[in-house]
């Protein structure tokens, strides 16, 4: 596979990339459809117009050096630091598939007309024609519940004190949890205090994370439930890309209960995490973050799990 088309539509998303640094719900958005869809497409027409320019290609060629064209182009914003790891992962299927797409579009343009470089560089400004139109427009919210149960071989007191008090997290207790692997930092401690307004846990996480969580509901030893309250110091800027900072334009944990049933010598315990998602394309970030969150709260209970039992 010939270098040049790789690199010439790579450093183009790239560009694209710089150009695309607006503010949440501003015009240059990157988490704005003009350019989430818009942008693969161009980079996957820039790669195959110049690989058609060296020699005649084939159709499978042109999907899958489009396609590969994207993905450099998500690493090398990466490697410049535009963009971290969770955001490279979540979105290299996307623009993979969009990008593969229009490498197959761009290499009917070239094989149909003489005019392909008109058409194929028209093609670059669709990104900047949409971002302005979308501008300002309500984003679409999605509130959504995920639950996940396991059961426990230690009795309910005991697991309730764990769940209060979780001290001195190693970060293997939590390696089940493939949402900490692409980078959500590590937890290291969730503990409770009672202050004037109720009994409030107070969590802190790798890269200087901390926020606490205010608890509505506890029956002791059956029912815990608290909300969340992020400040703008909760996650520092190095900590999570601006993207999936939690609280913040697109994403946001809104409340998690647990509930423990008695099951003879053990415990069932039940976890419930609700949470919003904000974006123009929510057909994808929807299922995405319901994967994400059932992985955080499987991580969680195997985490309890392992602290009652061997307490116990």
């Amino acid at each position: 596979m010939a270098v040049a088309p790789l690199v010439a539509g790579a450093l183009t998303g790239v560009a694209l990339r710089l150009i695309f640094s607006g503010g949440p719900g501003r015009a240059w958005d990157a988490m704005g459809l003009a350019f989430i869809v818009f942008a693969p497409i161009v980079v996957g027409a820039v790669t195959v117009y110049v690989a058609e320019r060296e020699a005649r290609r084939s159709w499978v060629y042109y999907f899958v050096v489009a396609a590969f064209a994207n993905v450099l182009f998500i690493l090398g914003t990466m490697l410049v630091m535009i963009e971290g790891l969770i955001c490279v992962i979540v979105i290299a299927p996307v623009f993979f598939l969009i990008g593969g797409l229009s490498g197959l579009a761009a290499g009917a343009i070239c094989r149909k007309t003489m005019k392909s470089k008109e058409a194929l560089l028209g093609l670059a400004f669709l990104p900047m024609l949409a971002s302005p139109l979308e501008a300002g427009l309500p984003l679409p919210q999605s509130l959504a519940e995920v639950e996940r149960t396991v059961v426990i071989m230690a009795p309910p007191e005991r697991v309730w004190r764990e769940l209060l008090d979780a001290k001195d997290i190693r970060p293997e207790e939590v390696r089940d949890g493939w949402v900490f692997r692409i980078g959500v930092p590590v937890p290291v401690s969730g503990t409770t205090r009672d202050t004037p307004e109720g009994k409030v846990r107070h969590v802190t996480m790798g890269k200087d994370v901390s926020f606490d969580e205010l608890i509505t509901h506890s029956d002791e030893n059956r029912y815990l439930r608290w909300v969340y309250r992020f400040t703008p110091e909760s996650f520092p800027p190095y900590a999570l890309d601006e993207h999936v900072v939690i609280g913040g334009h697109y994403f946001d944990l809104k409340n998690t209960a647990y509930t423990l049933n008695p099951m003879g010598d053990g415990t069932q315990l039940t976890v419930r995490i609700g949470y919003r998602v904000s974006t123009r394309f929510n057909w994808y970030a929807v299922p995405v973050a319901r994967l994400l969150m059932e992985d955080l709260g499987e991580a969680n209970l195997a985490y309890y799990k392992r602290r009652a039992e061997r307490a116990s």
